[in-house]
This record gives C-alpha cells, structure tokens and sequence, in this order.
C-alpha cells in the first residue's frame, strides 16, 4: 500500500505542492520576523560583491563600444579569414584603454575646478552676503516695503548661516573623523571600481560562454516555451536599458559641455561646477532639468546676483533645446512610456533607490509596462475583443451596446 501511494504520480504532485507551500510561508514568517538580520546579510554579501557588481555594470555598458571595434578590426584587417580571440582582445584593450583615459582626463580637468570652486565660495561668503544684500537694496530701491521685508528675511538667513557655522566649529573633530572615514571609503570604492575593471574584461572575453551557460541551465530547469519567454524579456530589457542609458549619458554630456561654453561666453561664475550639476542631473528624466537649475540659480545668486536673471533665462533656452531637440533626437521613444507612468517610476525609484533608483527605474517600469500591455491585448484578441484604448471609452461604449 504504501509503495503504491508513492509510485502515484498524483499524491506525488500533492506532497510537492503541500511542501512547496510550507517552504514559502516559512520563508516569509522568516523575512518578516528576522528582516533586519537578513537586511544585514544581504549588506554584507553586497558589499563582498562589489568587485562583481562593478564588473557586469561596466561590462554592460562598455559592451556595444567593444562590439564597435570588433567589428572594425575584422572589416580592416580580416576580412578572409577572422580571427575572432584576437579581435575580441584586441577591442578589450582598446576599450578599456580608451574608457580609462577618458575617466582620468575628465577627473585630472574637474576636480581640481571643482575643489576650487567651492573652496572660493566657502571664503568668500561674508563678501557674496554683502554683495547680495547690495543687488537687493539696489533693485528694491523705489519699492521700500518689499526692500524691509527682504532685508529682514535676509538678516534672519544670514542669521540661520552665522549661527549653523558657530555650531558646526565644536564639531569639527567629529567633522574630521567622518571625512577621513569618507576618504576611506572612496578609497575603497576606488579598489571596488578597479577590481570590477579587472571583472569586466573576463566577462567580455567570454560573454558568449556565460551566456550559453546561462541558456544551458535555464533550459534545464523551464520549458521550452517559458525559455522563449525568458529570452523574449532579456532582449527587450537588454534594448531598452541599453538605448536609454547610453542615449541618456550622449544628452547629458552634450547638455554639460554647451552649458559650459555658453556660461564661459557670458561670463558667467562658477562655471565648471554648474556645467557638472546641470550635466548630471539632466540624467534624470523629468524632474532632472529642476534639480539641476535650482541649486546652480542659488549659487549665481550668491556669487554673482546681478547675472542671475541672464542665467535663468539661458537656463530654460538650454532645457528647451533638449526637451524638443537634443534629447528626441537622441533618445527617440526609447521607452515608448506616457508621461504619467515617467513620473511614476520616479518617484517610486526615487523613494526606494535615491539617484540611481530615479535614473534606472524608467527603463525598468518601461519593460513592464511594455510586457503588461501585450500580455493584456494578446488576452482581449484571444477574446475577440478591440485592443484600442479608445475603444474602451464611455461614448464608444455607449454605441457598441445601443
């Protein structure tokens, strides 16, 4: 009797799913009770990692320019008979030659502006008060009720300035030991950074190996079909994340780069510093052009006020390009997402990831919302129902039923 409940193929499917229940809910009483533990774990796992993350993120986003000179060594050198490991190491060296130069010579010619910059704001500060204070009076000269009340919110600012320094000068112990702390993680994000450079050249010289790896198991563990699934969603996400990012980094760079040849032209302070605030912020879709001019408006206020409204004004000039030229005609519809689920994504990556979250959630929800939506009209054509949205309207609903 009892050979023959085992050999039964249906109490057999039975005891599977009854353990597979068990296993999962015991996993979640696990996550909820020892969540912090766990939290704590997987920290600490992410952090061992982080040579590996390094390694596939750059992996990633160095592939196409290898692919690039891959492709340019076999049209010029091989044509009759390719030698493909050569090529590929070939292209390897090249990328990643070209890549660290970029990076040091971008670092060697910002940081030090940078450091200078800001160095010249924090010495300079009671004289930009006073400059300021100046523009204010000078501009609200004919109008002396809005000149007292400026002139008394100003003093109260001022105040607020004076009073966080005198109480930041006791702390400046525990100020030091947290920059060294900070030097020594960027010292170890550094390590990180480098040895997930090492990681991405193995990756990339055997990229069609891992990849096959990763096929060879999937298709042992799924169906054939659900494989076809798989693979379908790795290539949208793949031409998804790979178009945005790319594109979205061409724009930003761009948007830098003219935003600091325009200042320089103008006249304007503080021209490198911006030019980076406005180039990196531009990277997030959006709400990136605000968060970029908001802070940079700030600063010409208070070094320079009397350019603040020629900033301001070039400002949206510069926004205005990129949102209806620069930035379509380098992205395109990437994402092929509406407004509305843009700031959607934004807002949840935000919350949840801060910078990265608000930059790489896009094109994550963009593949969702682009799987959802065929998921959905492949169900209401098996229906033999419209798959237009306009369809499902209350007017033309009114006329389906009259």
């Amino acid at each position: 009797m009892v050979m023959k409940i085992f050999n039964d193929k249906k109490y057999n499917t039975i005891a599977a799913y009854a353990i597979a229940t068990f296993a999962v809910c015991l996993l979640l009483v696990i996550i909820i009770f020892r969540f912090s533990t766990l939290a704590g774990v997987v920290k600490n796992l992410l952090h061992i990692l982080n040579p590996i993350i390094w390694g596939v993120v750059i992996a990633y986003l160095l592939n196409p320019i290898m692919m690039f000179f891959e492709r340019l060594f076999v049209k010029a050198f091989d044509k009759k008979k390719p030698h493909k490991k050569l090529n590929r190491y070939l292209s390897i060296a090249v990328t990643s030659i070209l890549t660290l130069l970029v990076i040091i010579s971008i670092a060697a010619v910002l940081i030090p502006q940078i450091i200078g910059n800001i160095s010249n704001i924090a010495s300079n500060m009671p004289a930009y008060f006073e400059n300021m204070q100046k523009w204010f009076d000078d501009l609200l000269e004919n109008n002396p009720m809005i000149m007292d009340f400026v002139n008394s919110e100003f003093k109260d600012f001022q105040t607020y300035i004076t009073d966080a320094v005198n109480k930041f000068q006791p702390q400046l112990q525990s100020f030091v030991s947290n920059l060294t702390l900070g030097i020594l993680n960027f010292a170890v994000g550094v390590k990180d950074f480098l040895l997930g450079f090492i990681v991405m050249i193995y990756l990339l010289a055997s990229k069609e190996i891992f990849i096959a790896q990763a096929k060879k198991i999937m298709y042992a563990l799924l169906s054939e079909k659900a494989c076809s699934h798989v693979m379908y969603v790795a290539r949208k996400s793949n031409t998804t994340f790979i178009g945005f990012i790319s594109g979205k980094l061409l724009d930003s760079f761009i948007i830098g780069v003219l935003c600091f040849i325009a200042m320089t032209l103008m006249g304007m302070p503080l021209t490198v510093l911006i030019s980076v605030i406005v180039g990196i912020t531009n990277m997030i879709p959006f709400f990136g052009p605000f968060i970029g001019a908001i802070p940079s408006a700030l600063l010409i206020l208070l070094v320079s006020p009397d350019k603040l409204v020629a900033f301001v004004v070039f400002i949206i000039i510069l926004q205005q390009f990129d949102g209806n030229i620069l930035g379509p005609k380098i992205l395109g519809d990437s994402t092929g997402l509406p407004s509305f689920w843009v700031l959607f994504a934004i807002f949840i990556g935000g919350g949840l990831f801060g910078f990265a979250g608000m930059l790489l959630c896009v094109p994550v929800f963009a593949v969702i919302y682009t799987l959802a939506k065929q998921l959905i009209e492949n169900r209401l054509k098996a229906k033999n129902l419209p798959v237009g949205t306009k369809e499902y309207m209350d007017g033309n609903e009114n006329e389906k039923t009259q």
